[in-house]
């Protein structure tokens, strides 16, 4: 179905991608080193120095000042999209977060320009980010208890009308539109001038992964449910939903936090079923670096002697017919770098 499942790539997580012709039109930059985690805790000064390396070699620069600014203003609202879901070993890791929020800082940007978001509050501060927050003078806030905008929202062409929860915008309403629409949190349609997306690895069965799509999607609108647990409809709404210009317009950076690769039990953490690779990956392709992500959970689940997981190619065909990003390998350029200590 998918030109990706011909790839060949070697077992070893050191050196799994091999680099493609240089024409390519998507490119993903991989940095990694060694220990960056101690018994599956982030090392927070190996992190941030594997991490700035991989930044700069990405933007072309000399220095991280350098690299941020080439990427945001000093004057843009940035908003840093975590999925925080699975918890501080599993899902986005707060050591990585850290790297990014003191880049920006050093860059010039306000604290109060800096937000680490994901849908709910809740899970942000299981995972330990509110605590980063306070740490680093930064804000945090869940997109669920900012609001939703009733004046941006995601509308299918063929709308499924979904059970609504407390808290979604048209909850409680009986009028005959109520439940087609997706509305925008009013953090990223009214507060975010970039965002950052910042997602682990590791898998979810409906989507094939917690990724870039599934994250950020999911995260930025109400009235999810209706898409979640259904591969199908998840695979035109994602891409449809990181359309929206009120969302995928605002996408500076994508980051794939590769510390560690969860391939079975998604999107709760399970170290059991992980795999240390202590990279992290950067590109403004969402769709490349989720790819990529599919390759490698696959490759660990072989690895690990299990059945074959469940994927969703689909989101990424869709995807690139919505100039979303590029689907096909042999136009992912892969660059490697490795940091010493």
């Amino acid at each position: 179905m998918f030109a990706l499942l011909a790839l060949g790539w070697r077992a070893a997580a050191a050196d799994f991608f091999t680099p493609t012709a240089t024409n390519s039109t998507s490119r993903v930059v991989i940095a990694e080193g060694n220990d960056l985690l101690n018994a599956f805790l982030p090392d927070d000064v190996r992190v941030a120095a594997v991490f700035n390396l991989g930044l700069t070699r990405f933007t072309h620069t000399t220095n991280v000042i350098a690299a941020w600014r080439s990427l945001v203003a000093t004057n843009d609202t940035i908003g840093i999209k975590v999925f925080s879901q699975p918890g501080p070993l599993n899902g986005t890791r707060p050591a990585v977060v850290a790297a990014i929020a003191r880049g920006l800082l050093a860059a010039g940007l306000s604290p109060d320009k800096i937000i680490i978001w994901d849908k709910r509050a809740d899970d942000l501060r299981a995972a330990g980010f509110f605590r980063l927050g306070r740490k680093l003078g930064v804000r945090v806030a869940g997109a669920a208890d900012s609001g939703y905008d009733a004046s941006v929202f995601y509308l299918p062409d063929s709308p499924v009308i979904g059970a609504l929860v407390w808290g979604d915008l048209e909850f409680g309403q009986t009028n005959q539109d109520a439940g087609k629409r997706s509305f925008v949190s009013k953090l990223v349609s009214q507060q975010l001038t970039k965002i950052i997306s910042v997602a682990p690895l590791i898998n979810e069965n409906s989507a094939g992964m917690c990724g870039h799509f599934f994250s950020l999607a999911l995260g930025s609108v109400d009235n999810t449910r209706r898409f979640e647990n259904d591969p199908d409809r998840l695979a035109v709404a994602l891409p449809e939903i990181i359309a929206l210009p009120s969302i995928g317009d605002r996408v500076t950076l994508n980051i794939t936090d590769a510390l560690l690769g969860q391939y079975q039990g998604g999107p709760a953490g399970y170290l059991q079923y992980s795999t240390i690779l202590n990279q992290i990956w950067f590109s403004r392709d969402p769709v490349a670096l989720d790819l990529l992500a599919l390759k490698e959970l696959a490759r660990e689940a072989k690895n690990f002697g299990t059945k074959p997981l469940p994927t969703n190619f689909e989101i990424y065909t869709n995807a690139t017919l919505l100039q979303l990003g590029e689907n096909d390998p042999a136009k992912i350029q892969i660059e490697k770098v490795w940091q010493d200590f």
